[in-house]
């Protein structure tokens, strides 16, 4: 079997099973409980000691699930190969140190039929905006196949498309990746990011990538939220400049679901 092995173990998320875990419980600990269970999560890619508690506000949600979620639709930016459109995997499972999580090949085989859709192993070898996710995943869900799509240059519209062929029923979940705005001071974030949190709730599908660095999946789910008649909470919003210390630059952070 062709495996993804974990490219940002030990850098964004502790490498040893035993740490990693213990790291996405005590996140999870800290989160406030709700009743609801998402169709869709907004959610950050950061490493664990940024986002991990901005994180965790969103999969705290799965807990309520009751084992009804089984397959879960991944979609983030492209961080270190340029990807035009969609970018699927060829392999057959993706590996964290947590286990191996199986792709669901029929289902990416359906993807991949769309015109703007296309197979790259190295879009998705070192690329942590969907890994990060993985860990939090396999904690609050259990078992679980996997569709995880890089969107690089994509409307809205195409990535909707997307979203159309996946969306299924309550055994599937759909979770888009991004950050909000990189490498401002604390107060020009914490006042960017508001204004963009404001635009997410609104369901506005124009968002840049200035405002968030995966725009792409944001805005095509958005889009595709209000075609649906979804309706949107937003869980936390945060900038690393609160974990860090550091408010010279910082990145900022925020999760929604949508129900």
């Amino acid at each position: 079997m062709d495996i993804r092995s974990a490219a940002v173990s030990g850098m964004f998320y502790p490498s040893n099973p035993v740490e990693l875990k213990g790291a996405v419980t005590r996140f999870l600990k800290a989160s406030r409980d709700r009743e609801l269970v998402p169709k869709v999560l907004v959610v950050p890619h950061a490493g664990y000691i940024y986002s991990g508690q901005v994180a965790a506000e969103a999969y705290k949600l799965l807990e309520k699930s009751d084992d009804k979620i089984e397959r879960v639709i991944l979609l983030g930016p492209c961080h270190r190969v340029p990807v035009v459109g969609v970018a699927i995997p060829s392999v057959s499972a993706f590996s964290t140190p947590l286990g191996d999580i199986p792709l669901d090949l029929k289902l990416i085989e359906r993807i991949n039929r769309l015109s703007f859709v296309e197979a790259s192993d190295e879009a998705h070898e070192l690329e942590h905006s969907l890994e990060v996710h993985l860990p939090f995943l396999q904690e609050v869900i259990g078992k679980f196949s996997l569709v995880p799509l890089v969107v690089g240059e994509c409307s809205a519209v195409d990535v909707a498309k997307v979203l159309d062929v996946v969306w299924g029923e309550a055994e599937t979940l759909i979770v888009i990746s991004t950050d909000l705005s990189h490498f401002l001071s604390y107060n020009q974030a914490m006042k960017m990011d508001s204004d963009t949190a404001i635009k997410i709730m609104a369901l506005e599908s124009s968002l840049s990538g200035d405002e968030a660095c995966g725009c792409r999946p944001l805005n095509g789910m958005l889009y595709y939220a209000k075609k649906m008649g979804l309706h949107i909470e937003q869980l936390a919003l945060r900038n690393s400049g609160d974990t860090s210390g550091d408010k010279q630059r910082v990145v900022g952070y925020g999760s929604f679901a949508l129900y």
